[in-house]
């Protein structure tokens, strides 16, 4: 018999319980699975004269993705990751850990894979894990969630140029617009979000002064 990894029975309870849980309706329903409605381009704000004003609605728009389940469930500003449109608790119960890639014996990539799984409804994607939690988007109103992307003390030390190269080429961004069968995508295209953050970071990155 061939010699198993240490670890392998945790792993494999740990991927059983998982699958369980979406099979039993913890994974957003298939009905959900639809195109996201659409994002309107930078184009569409081209007759707002006023700079200020057309940066806050190009941001406005934008902020249709972050505000988004498919956004927020791993920007939640605590330790639990959420699922489904609602943002439920993660069933199993896992926790961030000291490196957002889960706590020992609860590691993301025992169930999150190189990419989705969609036999069981099972999301995955190389690098899979939580953002920090000075990253958050979860409960914050649209004026916070743009305050933060242009905090460097919380975004990573992030000039607003590397936010908006940031939202065009990290993968994780990427998988909102095709997260699996059986979760509703962020609206529109990747294409037009990151469009959208251009313009609003070559219009002077305002931000809204209410949520």
């Amino acid at each position: 018999m061939t010699a198993r990894p240490r670890g392998w029975h945790a792993v494999a309870i740990i991927a059983t319980v998982a699958v369980t849980a979406l099979a039993a309706g913890v994974a957003p329903r298939a009905a959900h699975a639809q195109a996201g409605a659409e994002l309107r381009a930078p184009d569409a704000f081209a007759s707002i004269v006023d700079r200020t004003q057309r940066s806050i609605a190009l941001f406005v728009e934008a902020g249709r993705v972050f505000q988004h389940p498919r956004c927020q469930n791993c920007h939640p500003g605590d330790d639990r990751p959420r699922q489904g449109d609602e943002g439920r608790p993660h069933q199993p119960a896992v926790r961030r850990g000291a490196d957002g890639l889960g706590a020992p014996g609860l590691r993301c990539p025992a169930c999150h894979h190189d990419a989705n799984y969609d036999a069981v409804g099972m999301p995955g994607l190389a690098g899979w894990h939580l953002a920090p939690v000075s990253m958050a988007l979860r409960g914050l109103p649209l004026s916070g969630v743009c305050a933060q992307l242009k905090d460097a003390d919380r975004n990573g030390s992030r000039s607003i140029d590397d936010i908006v190269k940031h939202v065009a080429n990290d993968p994780l961004v990427l998988w909102a617009w095709a997260p699996g069968t059986g979760r509703r995508p962020v609206p529109g295209t990747h294409a037009t979000f990151a469009a959208l953050m251009r313009a609003w970071a070559d219009s002077g990155a305002e931000c809204p002064r209410v949520p």
